[in-house]
């Protein structure tokens, strides 16, 4: 039994125009924009919170942000308490239940959201005064109850078990870590232990050690009235106590490595791997540098049309989308660069990101390239000053990062005034590729060959940043088995020959969990030897969501009331598919070929190479029940090579034929989790359900 996962992409916009330019000069680029911004009316609280109203009657509506300008804190053997309070922050007071503090804010059509040093409220101006009513009473007199607490400490230790085998939080976890330090505020992490020494008792001591009027700063924007607000603010948040100060000392980073080198980090169940080429820097928005790392940062990895991306995703085709980042803060940050890419090209990608760092680093750039990234910014720039928020949020950096009070009235003349040779000079002082850790986090059984043959040591980690031996990605195999010893293990292990060829048809249901979405599917899926399948996933109160039929010869997928026909290379595997074990038509046309001894999940596993009319496949089959555990193929679309992978697990009999119950599918970035909860053998198909 097999589970497919369909992909389907349709987006296509195009514009075109008639006017009559000479296109073979390049436009000379116009003065930047007057940048004008209205200068915050200011005031302080006596419990020393500062105040920042900027009037703004364009549309009736108002906007308090909240901002605590907190050193990073370590948290330690407690790292979670933070996070716990800011999900219970913003739940009701003590004088307003949850239920009737959520129910007036959506009354009012207001929105409110508080975070474990932060806060922020929107709202039409007519209700402005009763939501800064709310959000003070939500800061000052929080309702942190046990039950809520309970509730809250369990949805993290849930969000940390799915992360658990997600490539993705593992390279940043592991990133940051070996940054930083995991004694860093920003390079520590949060485990189910550490989640688990937390009480209420230290929730309520972090909100009263950080959570308070000291280095808090509120900016208003909208359609208010200075001096009508300013009262009002001193009516409901002066009453917030200003505790003792605490001071706390941030510890110093990490140090850069010496030499360039491979932090490699192997998880089995990868269908990709995530690369990040990092070095520390410090780099501050004050810094004379800032605007010109901005733009040199833009032109590497800071678009479609950067360095990067251009090699990777347009010439290469080894990922979606390739990227870097430079970080600012007054503490310290990162340069940061990479990619997930396929795992059959990791040191392809590798090379080739060091490459292009080397390129800007040593070559000027064109004035095409950086006209295009001062470009961007101008525009993004622009547009950015439309929205409230955004104001809020520069007067704000103003004063947390101790900016000159034009620091965005002249942002565009500063980014207009880099030069070729600024971007060659910032490069080689914050992408120092030569001091830089590589972290890789991929299946180290496919990657790790290729990797050595790059010359860059490589050091091994485990998920959380320990340092490790060299795993045994490979075992020897077992002297006198074959591939087909294993596939014949396999047919007795799910019953035996006659008892599977007995199995013409399937109905399956399963509940379906998306990661990332927002609701769980429920699918039937039918299958009728040789190749006919049916799959159905639809949501209660939303209907179906796609539906795929084939019937041996011809079939369509639905979506969204659209059906689009199964065409060319998805034909071709449609026609091929055997849907019910294959295994047991293995045959002279087939190619098998043992490859070695894996572990997947803590179990030994056969790993064995399916070849036939060109097609190449994996299955892996556990080496103590012989059943199969995982399943990997790949195909073209759009131009790029997608892998699937399904794992098997949860086996249980029907008529005598083991059926697995459970399947993790993983193809490209996306994760469905099928749990099957009924498996009908021989009944409740036709072939009128495939037509």
């Amino acid at each position: 039994m097999k589970t497919n996962i369909i992909l389907i992409t349709l987006f296509l916009l195009s514009l075109g125009g008639n006017a009559q330019i000479d296109r073979s000069q390049q436009p000379k680029p116009g003065p930047a924009p007057k940048i004008t911004l209205n200068v915050p009316q200011e005031f302080v609280l006596e419990n020393g919170m500062k105040i920042l109203v900027v009037e703004n009657h364009k549309l009736p509506r108002v906007s308090y942000s909240l901002r605590i300008d907190n050193a990073p804190i370590t948290e330690g053997d407690k790292a979670g308490v933070s996070s716990l309070l800011g999900a219970m922050l913003g739940n009701g007071t003590t004088s307003i239940s949850k239920d009737d503090f959520n129910e007036e804010i959506d009354f009012l059509g207001a929105s409110l959201r508080f975070g474990s040093e932060s806060a922020f409220v929107s709202a039409l101006s007519k209700y402005s005064e009763r939501m800064l009513e709310l959000m003070a009473d939500a800061a000052i007199h929080p309702l942190l109850t046990e039950e809520e607490f309970q509730k809250e400490k369990d949805k993290l230790i849930e969000g940390l078990k799915s992360q658990e085998k997600s490539v993705d939080a593992v390279a940043g976890r592991v990133g940051r870590a070996l940054s930083y330090g995991v004694k860093h505020p920003y390079g520590e992490f949060i485990t189910k232990k550490t989640v688990n020494n937390v009480t209420l008792e230290n929730v309520n001591a972090f909100y009263q050690s950080y959570f308070n009027p000291n280095n808090t700063y509120l900016v208003i924007i909208g359609d208010i009235d200075f001096k009508t607000i300013k009262p009002q603010i001193e009516t409901y948040f002066g009453a917030w106590k200003k505790p003792i100060e605490i001071t706390s000392n941030v510890p110093k980073a990490k140090p850069n490595v010496q030499y360039t080198q491979i932090n490699f980090v192997d998880m089995p169940n990868a269908v990709q791997s995530n690369i990040s080429l990092t070095n520390n820097v410090n780099l501050k928005m004050k810094d004379v540098d800032y605007h010109a790392v901005l733009i040199t940062n833009k032109i590497l990895g800071g678009g479609f049309n950067s360095y990067l991306n251009i090699n990777l995703r347009e010439e290469h085709a080894y990922t979606y989308g390739a990227s870097s980042r430079v970080g600012s803060s007054k503490y310290t940050s990162r340069f940061t660069a990479g990619a997930a890419v396929r795992n059959a090209v990791t040191d392809s990608s590798v090379v080739q990101i060091l490459k292009e760092i080397k390129r800007i680093k040593t070559e000027l750039v064109t004035d095409k390239a950086l006209a295009n990234a001062k470009a961007k910014y101008v525009g993004d720039f622009v547009l950015a000053l439309e929205r409230p928020q955004t104001i809020a949020r520069y007067a704000l950096n103003i004063k947390i990062n101790d900016l000159p009070t034009d620091f965005y009235t002249t942002y565009l003349e500063k980014i207009n005034a880099v030069t070729i040779e600024d971007v060659k000079r910032i490069a080689n002082i914050y992408f120092k590729t030569e001091n830089a850790r590589i972290v890789v986090v991929g299946k180290g059984s496919d990657v790790i060959a290729n990797l050595e043959k790059t010359g860059i040591p490589i050091k091994y980690f485990d998920a959380y940043a320990n340092p490790v031996e060299k795993p045994e990605f490979t075992k020897p195999i077992p002297s006198g088995i074959t591939a087909q010893n294993v596939i014949n293990n396999y047919i007795a292990a799910i019953g035996g020959r006659d008892n599977a060829m007995a199995v013409k048809t399937l109905l399956t249901s399963a509940d379906v969990t998306i990661e990332g979405a927002p609701f769980s599917p429920k699918a039937e899926i039918k299958l009728m030897v040789p190749n006919k399948e049916y799959l159905e996933m639809s949501v209660e109160g939303m209907g179906v969501l796609m539906k795929q039929k084939f019937n041996g010869e011809t079939g369509y997928i639905e979506q969204q009331g659209r059906k689009t026909p199964i065409e060319g290379e998805m034909l071709a595997k449609q026609k091929n598919k055997i849907v019910l074990f294959p295994e047991l038509y293995y045959n002279k046309t087939y190619k098998l070929t043992l490859e070695s001894v894996n572990t997947i999940n803590g179990n030994d596993v056969y790993k064995v190479k399916i070849e036939k009319d060109g097609e190449t496949s994996f299955k892996y089959y556990n080496t103590e029940t012989g059943l199969l555990a995982r399943e990997e193929s790949s195909m073209t679309m759009g131009g790029h090579e997608i892998t699937t992978i399904v794992d098997y697990s949860k086996y249980s009999p029907v008529k005598g034929v083991q059926f697995p119950y459970h399947q993790i599918v993983k193809s490209g970035a996306q994760t469905l989790i099928f749990n099957i909860n009924n498996v009908i053998v021989n009944e409740g198909v036709t072939d009128e359900d495939f037509n």
